[in-house]
């Protein structure tokens, strides 16, 4: 039973919960410290309407070379949902529209945190409609939203929180522009929020395609592509470092989900990956994605955190 059917306050839903000074309450029901307790809502998005488009650099090679089998790759995302229900996660759905084919992507077009959603600005045009379905969504699951990002486009997926009180936000310029990010940036810091900002290569397209927490204190961190600083600045903050090798993050090996309680979603091609989790006593769900993933995302890209509880 999650904390809103506990019988916890409800958040009242509006378009604007932040405090512009700072000092915003966390919501009573919904929301998260940090990504990597234990997870109870997840916000997915359906593939009914799943199309292969160019939408990076990676999914436009894919769609040169050899494009998405739609019905495969709906039937891979059957396989997703099904891991979420085994480890007793509920799910909650974003309503499926004909006119947005990359809907199945739901951490990009809002963001939870502990005060609400934020929505997001997305870069290409074919995917705004999601930014305004969402906002229907959290209306309807009487969540509210924090804010919306107005100053330039801003993705989910270069929203990362690293531990509690702490964001890694992704800026590759393509899909997230520095002027979003910064917008977000300054939002979080006046919340007393430690941040960081990561300069990325448009080629990776969103942060957590190569750091994503995997249990406290413990990241998984493409070595061969993350920034060093990055990579020593979780050290620093006491962060033991899963390395997980390029060929692997190309092929969104780095891109799971943290379920907390030691429990991992992850792509069944991520082997390396994997076998150092199982080696540690983690159990891991792995997941055929290698067909859905060519239209440019991986599973923590499909999979928006509604409410993760520590108790």
């Amino acid at each position: 039973m999650t904390r809103h059917e506990q019988g916890f306050a409800a958040d009242a839903f509006t378009l604007k919960r932040r405090n512009p000074n700072g000092g915003t309450e966390p919501l009573n029901g919904w929301g998260f410290r940090n990504e990597t307790d234990p997870l109870t809502d997840v916000l997915l998005g359906s593939p009914a309407f799943l199309r292969h488009l160019a939408t990076s650099s990676l999914s436009r090679k894919h769609l040169r070379e050899a494009p998405c089998n739609i019905q495969a790759a709906q039937a891979q995302h059957k396989e997703l949902v099904a891991a979420y229900e085994h480890f007793g996660v509920k799910i909650h759905w974003h309503e499926p529209e004909p006119e947005l084919p990359m809907q199945v992507y739901s951490r990009d077009s809002s963001v939870m945190t502990p005060y609400g959603a934020i929505i997001t600005a997305m870069a290409n045009w074919w995917r705004r409609g999601e930014n305004y379905a969402a906002i229907r969504t959290y209306e309807r699951l009487g969540i509210p939203i924090y804010d919306m990002v107005t100053a330039g486009t801003f993705e989910g997926g270069d929203f990362n929180v690293i531990e509690e009180g702490c964001v890694l936000i992704g800026c590759g310029g393509a899909r997230t522009q520095e002027e979003g990010a910064r917008q977000v940036e300054e939002w979080f810091r006046k919340e007393g929020w430690e941040t960081r900002l990561a300069f990325i290569d448009e080629y990776y397209v969103h942060i957590d395609l190569m750091v994503v927490p995997i249990a406290p204190k413990l990241t998984a961190v493409c070595l061969a592509c993350t920034e060093p600083g990055i990579v020593d600045w979780l050290k620093s903050k006491g962060h033991e470092i899963i390395d997980v090798p390029f060929q692997d993050t190309m092929n969104l090996g780095c891109n799971f989900m943290s379920l907390g309680k030691d429990r991992i979603i992850a792509p069944s091609s991520s082997k390396t990956l994997i076998e150092k989790l199982k080696a540690r006593g983690f159990e891991v769900a792995a997941v055929d994605m290698s067909e859905i993933s060519k239209t440019g995302g991986g599973i923590h890209c499909m999979a928006q955190a509604l409410l993760r509880s520590p108790d």
